[in-house]
């Protein structure tokens, strides 16, 4: 499915509403880009009629969808055209039931520690690579760590200040002596008076000229380059740093409800996750069970 803004005035005027709306609602930037990519894939394929779908349209369109897309757009796209609904065209939302996503458990894909600092070591642009290890060093979501500038870092308690994160809340991280070092090296080459990581419109040169940061899509795809040419077969994205300083955590002792305060879970639950992903626990119930079944002989008599 192609996304454009259909060329009808009304949808226009609706989806220019329907931006206004998301922005006043204090949504995250990723939660509005999600939703106003939804409402132009949707008006697209309705040609901008999108003020009385039927169930059967729904059906049709929805069903399109999963050929080419995941769950996940699917309930972005759901939950958009919800929004639309109740906030643009003031009407009631009944809920869909034909539309139920399975239940998905999956383990996420991790970098081993000599992995992370060879993918760090491969990272031939410093802007990136400096992005990659402070990504990872602090346990940062992508959108986290794009938005650090240098009022951020607190050098003194020697812990870094995460603004308006998941649910608009604000949370206080550990800030490694490395990572510090690593940061003062990297002002000094950009010096730019607020962005910690400015973008690279200008050059790191005239990296003081930036007025935004690092692209948020120039950093995903860089870290696919690194990883495919490492010849690493693993889904990694800027997302996985963050599993895997969790789990990293989890392995030298970290307790469990540290990590949580430290990665700004709601429920100790969703830390717990990390424990799947560890290898600790794993070879502490080996050695267990081998002593276990130690203790056991089977003999080996005469076969019959």
């Amino acid at each position: 499915m192609q996304i454009s803004e259909p060329a009808t005035p009304q949808f226009r005027d609706q989806y220019s509403k329907h931006c206004k709306h998301l922005r006043l609602k204090g949504l995250q930037p990723k939660t509005i880009d999600a939703y106003t990519r939804a409402m132009r894939r949707i008006g697209t394929y309705f040609d901008g009629n999108v003020e009385n779908l039927s169930e059967d349209q729904l059906l049709e369109y929805f069903s399109a969808l999963i050929e080419v897309r995941s769950w996940s757009a699917v309930k972005l796209d759901l939950y958009g055209l919800k929004f639309f609904y109740e906030h643009v065209l003031h009407k009631p939302w009944t809920e869909i039931s034909l539309i139920k996503p399975p239940r998905q458990t999956r383990i996420p894909d991790i970098v081993t520690m000599e992995e992370a600092q060879t993918l760090f070591r491969s990272t031939h642009q410093l802007s990136y690579r400096v992005f990659f290890f402070t990504l990872y060093s602090l346990g940062l979501r992508l959108g986290e760590g794009l938005r650090l500038t240098t009022a951020d870092i607190d050098a003194v308690r020697k812990r870094v200040h995460i603004r308006n994160a998941k649910g608009n809340k604000d949370r206080l991280v550990p800030l490694p002596d490395n990572t510090l070092q690593v940061l003062r090296r990297f002002w000094c080459v950009h010096r730019h008076p607020k962005l910690l990581f400015p973008n690279r419109k200008y050059g790191l040169a005239n990296s003081h000229k930036a007025t935004t940061s690092l692209d948020r899509s120039g950093v995903q795809s860089v870290l696919r380059k690194v990883v495919r040419e490492l010849g690493i077969h693993k889904r990694i994205s800027p997302h996985s740093l963050r599993h895997s300083y969790a789990t990293h955590l989890l392995e030298a002792g970290v307790d469990l409800r540290e990590l949580q305060k430290i990665l700004g879970h709601v429920s100790l639950l969703t830390t717990a996750k990390y424990t799947h992903l560890t290898t600790v626990n794993d070879y502490k119930s080996l050695e267990r069970i081998e002593q276990l079944m130690n203790g056991y002989r089977i003999e080996w008599g005469k076969i019959r």
